[in-house]
């Protein structure tokens, strides 16, 4: 089926969109440098967050904005094909994957839609500054990262917009 009926409103809103479309021949590259790894919610619009427009940036999302294999794939791409020299990953307060269990979260799904994710990892946590932390690392140590690749981390207060650092913590202790 070609897109209609549940898109018409999508595809009205890319009509405007297109009739004054002014970025074309855009470079691919991120012109400032930076990918941003956040979290799929709605709220999170990491555009005026950051202050950053089309083409700074390379924006990855996912369920509570968290270090997978395949957003380390990601970097390594960008940072070898797209001029990302440096990472912020950015997780936000009020976020479900924060405020749920692993198993809460499955049992909901199994419970409300008859459907059993249990083979599936959310990556929910009950403590987010330790868990972006741990992304950091993950970031900092993946072999086939340049070592040069500057990484930083803060959540995101969907109260205030404000963000808090939380600094690479590289000690073994």
């Amino acid at each position: 089926m070609i897109l209609g009926g549940a898109f018409d409103d999508v595809l009205e809103a890319n009509a405007e969109f297109s009739a004054h479309f002014q970025i074309s021949g855009l470079p691919a590259r991120a012109a400032r440098g930076l990918a941003v790894l956040t979290c799929m919610d709605s709220r999170i619009n990491p555009f005026d967050i950051l202050g950053i427009g089309p083409g700074d940036a390379k924006v990855l999302r996912n369920a509570g904005g968290r270090v997978t294999e395949d957003v380390l794939r990601t970097l390594v791409l960008g940072a070898y094909l797209l001029d990302v020299t440096r990472v912020l990953v950015m997780p936000h307060t009020q976020c479900r994957m924060a405020e749920s269990t692993e198993n809460d979260i499955h049992a909901f799904i199994g419970a409300e839609y008859g459907v059993d994710t249990r083979s599936l990892e959310f990556r929910t946590t009950d403590d987010q500054v330790a868990s972006l932390r741990h992304d950091l690392v993950r970031i900092h140590a993946y072999p086939l990262l340049p070592r040069e690749l500057q990484i930083g981390g803060a959540i995101f207060d969907v109260d205030t917009g404000r963000l808090q650092p939380v600094p690479l913590d590289t000690s073994y202790d």
